[in-house]
């Protein structure tokens, strides 16, 4: 067996995936076709390819044009439930039974839909989703995080909208876009709107933007968790060796050491961390020596079609590239569910009922 069919079969929980950025090829060719945008190619592989070749690039143009074309499919609320429904699909046909999709509804609405009518629609397509890939016999649960953009000024008002919608599928609020010069804490508002409403809050930082990003997500904005966070490693310097109860030598700085202790849950994603220069390769990406060292890591594929990419492909990159074992693969996984914006009797089921059993297995038959 293939390392990347061995991870197919295990259970895995995605908390970073972006709606606009894993769509199917030949759904975008198709809806194109209807309404009229002009793609590179009309070719479903091709399209795939240029997709993966343009965010190979080292082009930021090249890599923000990908978006153009996924998210101006993206305008109507028949095109935003397929959209959302092939996501679920998707996922749950590689072996995740949890996921978070985040979306940034201020995006959707070219179209003419109005804010709440585009969580609206995605939310029936998540559902349809669930439903669908339950009667496929690969049970999923999903939910939305409603996500404002860090160079505009809508985020008080998106803030509002996720709250709207916090009952129906949305479980989580995020805020991402250009990171350098758009600090979190402009937002401020929304997130103290957030927090008096105990509703959770995670934010990208520290991708690429550096460690005083991750301190104002944190400590600012009272973030839950952190998109990426890749860049804490410019905190920690390796010194050799392990301790005595295995672990590398390392000296930390204030921040890492704070992250690291408060068991602050990391969303990284290997490969698109590699596109987008964040790191070098996914054999030395931080990942892994912060998994040694200590840190709540979970593995995530931030743009599935983008990165040519699967959860199960990111472990199995890992695996063959960087040494991890399946033990490996399931504290990661288990620690993404502890950090899951999910009621903790529903973690705790999914943990005993799922994870547990399914990773039992896979090291019986291994």
């Amino acid at each position: 067996m293939s390392t990347l069919e061995t991870m197919r079969r295990l259970p895995k929980v995605s908390l970073h995936d972006h709606l606009d950025g894993g769509l199917r090829p030949a759904t975008i060719v198709e809806i194109a076709s209807a309404n009229g945008h002009r793609l590179p190619t009309t070719d479903p592989e091709e399209l795939r390819a240029w997709f993966r070749d343009s965010a190979d690039s080292g082009s930021l143009v090249r890599y923000l044009e990908t978006f153009d074309h996924t998210v101006a499919v993206m305008q109507d609320a028949e095109s935003l439930a397929r959209v959302a429904t092939e996501a679920v699909l998707d996922l749950a046909a590689d072996g995740v039974v949890y996921g978070e999709l985040r979306y940034a509804p201020e995006q959707h609405l070219a179209g003419g839909l109005s804010l709440d009518e585009v969580v609206v629609a995605v939310e029936e397509g998540m559902r349809r989703g669930e439903q669908q890939a339950a009667a496929a016999g690969t049970p999923i649960r999903v939910g939305t995080l409603v996500t404002a953009m860090r160079h505009a000024d809508r985020s008080p008002e998106i803030a509002e909208l996720a709250l709207r919608h916090r009952d129906a599928g949305v479980v989580g609020f995020d805020i991402a876009g250009a990171e350098i010069g758009f600090p979190a804490s402009n937002h401020l508002a929304a997130f103290d709107r957030l927090h008096a409403e105990n509703f959770p809050v995670t934010i990208h930082a520290g991708e690429a933007s550096g460690l005083e990003s991750i301190a104002d997500a944190l400590h600012t904005c009272g973030a839950q968790r952190i998109g990426h966070g890749v860049r804490i490693a410019d905190d920690v310097e390796l010194t050799g060796g392990t301790d005595r109860f295995g672990l590398p030598q390392a000296r930390l700085g204030r921040l890492a050491a704070w992250v690291r202790d408060r068991g602050v849950v990391l969303e990284l994603c290997p490969s698109s961390n590699v596109q987008t220069g964040a790191a070098t390769s996914v054999a030395e990406h931080p990942v892994t020596a912060l998994k040694d060292l200590g840190f709540a890591v979970a593995v995530n594929t931030d743009n599935r079609l983008m990165s040519g990419t699967s959860l199960s492909r990111e472990f199995a990159l890992l695996a063959d590239e960087a040494g991890w074992r399946v033990a490996d693969v399931e504290r990661a996984t288990v620690l993404a569910l502890s950090a899951a914006f999910l009621p903790f009797d529903e973690r705790l089921a999914l943990a005993e009922d799922v994870l547990r059993p399914g990773f039992a297995s896979a090291v019986t038959s291994a």
